[in-house]
C-alpha cells in the first residue's frame, strides 16, 4: 500500500514539473510570437518601446505579461492585447495565430493600411475583436465563425471590400456586428439569420445592394439597426415589425421604396427612426403614433404625401419631427403643440395649410422651427419661447398674419428670425436689439408698420438685417449702422423719412447698405466712406440733394453704387471713375451738370446710367457746349504752355531715371548678388562671367546640358516671374524642368527679390510642394532647376486641351484639393516662421505622374515675421485674390485660404474663376453664392461630367462645396486654418472610386457615410 502511495506521488509530482516546464515554455513561445508581431508593424511613437528580448534567459519567464497592452492570465497566456490608439501602421502578422488563449484583441485607432491576416480564424478562443478606425484594406478574413465564444466583432471605418463573411452566421453567441463604413458589396448573408444573440447590427455607409434581407426579422434580440447609406432596393420588410426589443432603426439615404409598414408600430420599445433621404412613398401610418417610447422620427427628404396622423400628437416622449421636403397637405395636428419634450419641429417645403398649434412651445423646451415654404396662415403662436430655448424660427414664404409676437423680444435664446414674405402686420417689437445671441432679422416683404425701434443700434450680435419692402415710416435710428457685426443692412421700400445719419465713423462690418424706394432726405454724409467694407451701396429712389461727396470715390471695396433718381446737383466728382473696385454705377434722373469725367468705369459706362441729368455731357454723351470750356485762344495758350512745361520735367525725370538705374545696376551686380553667394566668384576679373551649378542633391547632368536645352522649342510655359522650359537627359535618362527668372524692375515687393524663390524653396521639403534640384546662375541670370512634372497644371488639365481627360472622377479631384491643403498646411503650420505663398491659383498647381498635387511658383512668397504685416501693392492674380487684400494689404495666411477656396471651386465646377457664362461682373464666388441660395447648388453648380446624375458623388461634392464656402468667406475671420480645412475634408472623404455614367446605368451606387457629418452644419 505505502508503495502504492509513494508512486502516486512521485507520478503527480514529475506531471506538476511537466506541467510547469511546458507553461514556461509556451510563454516562451509567445514572448517570441509578440516579439514576430511587433517586428511588422511601424511604431513612430514608440509606444511599444518595453517589448523587447530580455538581456539574459533566467528573465524570461513571465515577462512579456507586464508588456504594454498586454494581459495575462492566471498560467501565463496571453488573454487580451489592446494595441489601440498607438499610431501603428504596418501589417498585423500571421504569426498572431500563436496566441491561442486570445479572447480580446483590440487594435482600433491606428493607421494599418494593410490587410488583416488571414491565421486569425485560427483564434478560437476570441471573444472579442476590435479593428475599427483603421484603413485596412482587402477581404474581411473568414474562419471567425470557428471561435464559439465571439461575442463582438467591430471592423468599422476601414476600406475593406469584397462580399460579407458568410461563415460570421456561424458564430451564434454574437451579440454585437459592425462593418459600417468600408466598401463590402453584395447582399446581406442569409446566415446572420443564426446570429439569435445580436443586438447590434451597423452595415451602413458601404455598397451593400439588393433587398433588406425579410430574415433579419427573425433576430428577436436586435437593439439596434444601422444599415443606411447603402444602395439597398424595395421596401422595408414587414417582418421587422417582430424585432420587439428594437429599439434603434437606421435606414437613411438609400434608394429604399414603398409605404412605411405600418408593423413598425407594434415596436414598443423604440426611440428612434431614420427613413430620411429614400424614395418612400404613400402616407405616414399612424400606427407609428403607438409606439409610445419613440424619442426622435425623421422621415424628411421622401415622396409622402397626404396629412400629419393626429395620432403621432401621442408620441409623449417626441423629441424630433422631421418631415421636410415631402409632399405633404393638410393641417398641422393642433395637439403636436402639447407634447411637452418636443426640441426640434422641421416642416419646411411641403404643402400644409392652416394654422400652426397655439400652445406650441409652451410646455416643451423647443429649440428649432422651421415651418418655411408652406401655405400656412394665422397668427405666430406666442409661447414658441416659453421655455427659454428657442434659436431658430423660420417661417418664411407663407400668409401668417397678425402682429409679430411681443414675447420673442426677450427670448435671449433667439439667434436667427426668418419671417419674410408673410403678410405679418403692426410694429417691430422693442427688444430684438437686446437680444445677445440674435444673428439674422429678416422680416421683409410683410405690412410692418411703426419705426424701426432705437434699440436694434445696441445690438452687440445682428450681422444681418432684411427689414425692406413693408410701411415703416420714421427716421433710421442715429447708430443702426455702427453696429460692430452688422454686414447687411436693408431697408428699401418702405417710407423711410429725414436724413441719413451722420454717425457713421464706426461701421466697421457694414457690406451692404440698401436703403433705396424711401423718402430720405437732405444731403448724403461724407462720413460714409468711412465704411471701408462696404460693397454695395444703394441710395435710388430718394429725396436725397446737395452734392455727391468725393470721399465716395476713393471707398476700397465699393462694387456697386446707385443714387439714380434724386435731386443731386453739381459736378460729377474728377475721381470718380478711378474708384479701385466700381464695377456698377447708376446716377440717372438727377440734376447733375458739368463734363463726365474721362477716366475709370465713366469711360465705358452706359449712358442710360446717366440719363435725366440735363446738364452732364462728354464722354459717353453728347460733347459738352463752348460756355462749359475755356475760350480757344486761351486754351491753345495753355495746351502750348503745357506742352513745354511738360517736355523740360519730362526730360529731366528721364535722364535722372536712367543714372540712377545704371549706378545701381551696376552696384547691385559688383556687390550684393555675388557677395551673397559666391564671394570667390567676385574676384573674377574676366569679362563674361560663366555659369554656376548650384545642386541642393546629387545631380546626374551639368551646367551646359542644361544651356543646351533651354530653347524656344522646349518652352512648355510661362509663370509669373520666369519662363520655364523641358530638360531632357539620356545618360542616366532623367528629365527636369528649368525656370530662367525674369529679371526687371517691376518687382511686387520694395528692393530685388530675384533671389526669394531660389533660397525659400532650397529650405521647403514636403511632397506636395515642387522639389527644388538646385539652381544657376551667372552675373546677369538664374536658372531653376526641379522636377519635371508631366501632367502640366491643374489649370490646363481643368480649362486647357487636356480638359476632361486627365481629371474624369471625383476621387481623383478629391485627391488634389486634399495634396494642395496638406502644402498649404505644411506652409502655413510647419514652417517656421510661416510661409505666405500669395499666388495659389490652378496654373501654380502641378500634377506629377500620379495625378498627385504640387505647388509651385513661390515668387511672389514671404515669411509671415509678424502677425498683420503689410505690403506695398496687392499681388496675387485676379479673381483668386481674397477681397480684403485689396484695402488692407496684410499679409496673412486667411489670403491663402481665400485662394484655396477658389481653386476648390474649380475643381467641383469644372469652370474658371472668371468665367463669361458667370455672366455681368461676377466671379466663380459670386456665382456659386448665388446658385446656393436659389437652391441650384446641385444641379448647375457641380460639374456635370464628374456629377452627373450620380446622387451619390453630388452629396460627396456638395460637402466639399460647403468646405469652399467657408474658405472663400468674405471676412477672414470666418475662414478655417488650413489643419481645420484638412479635418473636414477627412469628414468628407469619398468612399470610393466612382465614376459617373451619363445617361446609362451606374457603375456603382455607393454612398458616404457621412450622414451625421459636422460639415453638414457649416452652412
Amino acid at each position: 500500500m505505502q508503495t502504492h502511495l509513494l508512486f502516486l506521488y512521485c507520478y503527480i509530482g514529475l506531471s506538476l514539473v511537466v506541467f510547469a516546464e511546458g507553461v514556461e515554455s509556451n510563454a516562451d513561445d509567445e514572448l517570441s510570437t509578440l516579439l514576430s508581431i511587433k517586428a511588422g508593424l511601424i511604431d513612430p511613437l514608440n509606444m511599444l518601446e518595453d517589448w523587447k528580448m530580455p538581456s539574459n534567459a533566467a528573465e524570461n519567464g513571465l515577462l512579456h505579461c507586464n508588456w504594454t497592452g498586454v494581459w495575462c492570465n492566471s498560467r501565463g497566456f496571453v488573454e487580451k492585447l489592446d494595441l489601440s490608439n498607438m499610431s501603428l501602421n504596418g501589417s498585423v502578422s500571421e504569426n498572431i495565430r500563436g496566441l491561442r488563449s486570445l479572447s480580446s484583441l483590440n487594435i482600433c485607432c491606428n493607421e494599418f493600411a494593410s490587410s488583416l491576416p488571414k491565421s486569425l480564424a485560427n483564434l478560437t478562443a476570441l471573444k472579442s475583436m476590435d479593428v475599427s478606425q483603421n484603413n485596412f484594406i482587402g477581404s474581411f478574413p473568414t474562419g471567425l465563425g470557428k471561435a464559439s465564444g465571439l461575442t463582438s466583432v467591430n471592423a468599422s471605418s476601414n476600406n475593406f471590400s469584397g462580399f460579407l463573411p458568410e461563415d460570421l452566421g456561424n458564430a451564434t453567441s454574437l451579440e454585437s456586428l459592425d462593418f459600417r463604413g468600408s466598401f463590402f458589396e453584395g447582399s446581406v448573408p442569409t446566415s446572420f439569420r443564426n446570429l439569435q444573440k445580436l443586438k447590434f447590427l451597423g452595415l451602413s455607409g458601404n455598397n451593400l445592394t439588393g433587398k433588406i434581407p425579410p430574415e433579419l426579422g427573425q433576430l428577436s434580440s436586435l437593439e439596434t439597426i444601422i444599415l443606411g447609406y447603402n444602395a439597398f432596393e424595395g421596401e422595408i420588410p414587414a417582418e421587422f415589425g417582430n424585432l420587439t426589443n428594437l429599439r434603434y432603426l437606421d435606414l437613411a439615404v438609400g434608394s429604399l421604396s414603398g409605404q412605411i409598414p405600418p408593423a413598425l408600430g407594434r415596436l414598443k420599445k423604440l426611440t428612434t427612426v431614420y427613413l430620411y433621404k429614400n424614395n418612400f412613398t404613400g402616407k405616414i401610418p399612424p400606427e407609428l403614433g403607438s409606439i409610445t417610447s419613440l424619442a426622435f422620427l425623421d422621415l424628411s427628404d421622401n415622396q409622402i404625401s397626404g396629412e400629419i396622423p393626429v395620432k403621432l400628437a401621442e408620441l409623449k416622449n417626441l423629441q424630433l419631427l422631421n418631415l421636410m421636403c415631402n409632399q405633404l397637405t393638410g393641417l398641422i395636428p393642433d395637439k403636436l403643440g402639447e407634447l411637452t419634450k418636443l426640441e426640434v419641429l422641421e416642416l419646411w417645403k411641403n404643402s400644409l395649410k392652416g394654422s400652426l398649434p397655439m400652445r406650441l412651445g409652451q410646455s416643451s423646451p423647443l429649440r428649432r422651427l422651421d415651418a418655411s415654404s408652406n401655405l400656412l396662415s394665422g397668427e405666430i403662436p406666442p409661447g414658441l419661447c416659453d421655455s427659454g430655448n428657442l434659436t431658430k424660427l423660420i417661417l418664411f414664404n407663407n400668409s401668417f398674419s397678425g402682429t409679430f409676437p411681443v414675447s420673442l423680444s426677450t427670448c435671449k435664446s433667439l439667434v436667427r428670425v426668418r419671417v419674410q414674405n408673410n403678410l405679418i402686420s403692426g410694429t417691430i417689437p422693442v427688444g430684438l436689439g437686446n437680444l445677445p445671441s440674435l444673428q439674422r432679422l429678416e422680416m421683409a416683404n410683410n405690412n410692418l408698420t411703426g419705426q424701426i425701434p432705437d434699440d436694434i443700434s445696441l445690438s452687440t450680435s445682428l450681422s444681418f438685417i432684411d427689414i425692406s419692402w413693408n410701411h415703416l415710416e420714421s427716421s433710421l435710428p442715429s447708430s443702426i449702422l455702427s453696429i460692430p457685426s452688422l454686414q447687411t443692412f436693408m431697408a428699401s421700400h418702405n417710407n423711410l423719412q429725414a436724413k441719413i445719419p451722420n454717425e457713421l465713423q464706426a461701421c466697421p462690418s457694414l457690406s451692404v447698405l440698401d436703403l433705396s424706394s424711401n423718402s430720405l432726405s437732405g444731403e448724403i454724409p461724407a462720413s460714409i466712406a468711412s465704411c471701408e467694407k462696404l460693397v454695395s451701396l444703394n441710395l435710388r429712389n430718394n429725396r436725397f440733394s446737395g452734392e455727391i461727396p468725393k470721399a465716395v470715390a476713393t471707398m476700397p471695396t465699393l462694387a456697386i453704387l446707385d443714387m439714380s433718381n434724386n435731386s443731386l446737383i453739381g459736378r460729377i466728382p474728377e475721381n470718380f471713375g478711378a474708384s479701385p473696385a466700381l464695377e456698377m454705377l447708376n446716377l440717372s434722373h438727377n440734376n447733375l451738370e458739368g463734363p463726365v469725367p474721362s477716366n475709370g468705369i465713366l469711360m465705358n459706362i452706359n449712358p442710360n446710367e446717366l440719363i435725366g441729368n440735363a446738364g452732364l455731357c462728354g464722354s459717353v454723351l453728347p460733347p459738352c457746349s463752348q460756355n462749359l470750356t475755356a475760350k480757344p485762344g486761351q486754351t491753345r495758350k495753355m495746351h502750348i504752355n503745357h506742352i513745354i512745361f511738360g517736355f523740360i520735367i519730362g526730360t529731366l525725370v528721364i535722364v535722372s531715371l536712367g543714372i540712377v538705374f545704371f549706378a545701381g545696376k551696376w552696384a547691385y551686380r559688383r556687390w550684393y548678388l555675388y557677395n551673397s553667394f559666391f564671394d570667390d566668384l567676385f574676384k573674377k576679373s574676366c569679362k563674361e562671367w560663366p555659369w554656376r551649378l548650384i545642386a541642393f542633391q546629387r545631380l546626374n547632368f551639368t551646367s551646359s546640358e542644361i544651356l543646351a536645352c533651354v530653347k524656344e522649342s522646349n518652352i512648355i510655359g510661362m509663370g509669373g516671374n520666369g519662363i520655364v522650359y523641358k530638360a531632357e537627359f539620356h545618360r542616366p535618362h532623367m528629365v527636369v524642368a528649368v525656370k530662367k527668372l525674369w529679371r526687371s524692375d517691376n518687382d511686387i515687393e520694395s528692393g530685388d527679390d530675384l533671389f526669394r524663390e531660389v533660397s525659400l524653396l532650397g529650405r521647403l521639403r514636403h511632397r506636395n510642394i515642387v522639389r527644388l534640384l538646385g539652381y544657376l546662375h551667372n552675373e546677369t541670370n538664374v536658372m531653376m532647376v526641379y522636377d519635371y512634372m508631366p501632367n502640366d497644371s491643374l489649370g490646363e488639365a481643368l480649362h486647357g486641351k487636356e480638359a476632361g481627360k486627365l481629371l474624369v472622377d471625383w476621387v481623383s479631384r478629391y485627391n488634389i484639393a486634399v495634396g494642395i491643403a496638406q502644402g498649404l498646411n505644411y506652409l502655413h503650420h510647419d514652417c517656421q516662421p510661416p510661409v505666405i505663398h500669395r499666388d495659389i491659383k490652378s496654373n501654380n498647381i502641378l500634377l506629377d505622374a500620379n495625378l498627385e498635387a504640387r505647388i509651385a511658383d513661390f515668387g511672389l512668397a514671404r515669411m509671415m515675421l509678424h502677425k498683420n504685416e503689410t505690403v506695398s501693392m496687392v499681388a496675387g492674380s485676379y479673381g483668386y485674390i481674397a477681397p480684403e487684400y485689396g484695402y488692407t494689404l496684410k499679409v496673412d495666411e486667411k489670403s491663402d485660404i481665400y485662394s484655396f477656396g477658389v481653386v476648390l471651386l474649380e475643381l467641383l465646377t469644372g469652370k474658371m474663376p472668371l468665367d463669361p457664362a458667370f455672366g455681368g461682373s461676377k466671379d466663380i464666388v459670386e456665382w456659386v453664392l448665388s446658385m446656393i441660395k436659389s437652391n441650384k447648388a446641385q444641379d448647375e453648380a457641380l460639374d456635370p461630367s464628374i456629377a452627373g446624375q450620380c446622387k451619390h458623388v453630388q452629396e460627396e461634392m456638395l460637402l466639399v462645396l460647403r468646405i469652399a464656402v467657408l474658405c472663400t468667406a468674405k471676412l477672414p475671420k470666418g475662414r478655417p486654418t488650413m489643419r481645420d480645412v484638412i479635418t473636414m475634408l477627412g469628414e468628407a472623404k469619398p468612399r470610393r472610386k466612382s465614376i459617373c455614367q451619363n445617361g446609362g446605368h451606374n457603375l456603382s451606387k455607393e454612398r458616404p457615410i457621412f450622414g451625421n457629418s459636422p460639415v453638414l452644419g457649416l452652412l
